[in-house]
């Protein structure tokens, strides 16, 4: 995926809600989350990305709600940084 500015998935919120429907029951163990690096834009800076999230799972009905984890993207570090899931 390209994570070039104007080619991510924008948020115009302080908070939004993505959901991701799998074909298929899956046990997830980690999560990745990428934002374009600070090099990558002509004023040098990253003020958009994320910083607090959640990662929760639903069952098969789409009805149960288990958190899988609460995490915190540092954007000083790696622009893909991997998070590991409580299952």
């Amino acid at each position: 995926p390209d994570a070039s500015p104007g080619y991510c998935w924008p948020m115009r919120e302080s908070r939004s809600e993505v959901l991701i429907r799998l074909p298929t029951e899956v046990q997830p163990t980690a999560i990745a989350l990428q934002h374009y690096s600070k090099i990558a834009t002509p004023l040098g800076t990253v003020s958009s990305a994320p910083k607090d999230f959640t990662v929760s799972g639903l069952d098969e009905k789409g009805q149960d709600e288990t958190l899988l984890g609460s995490f915190i993207y540092n954007m000083h570090k790696q622009p893909t940084q991997s998070f590991p899931l409580q299952v």
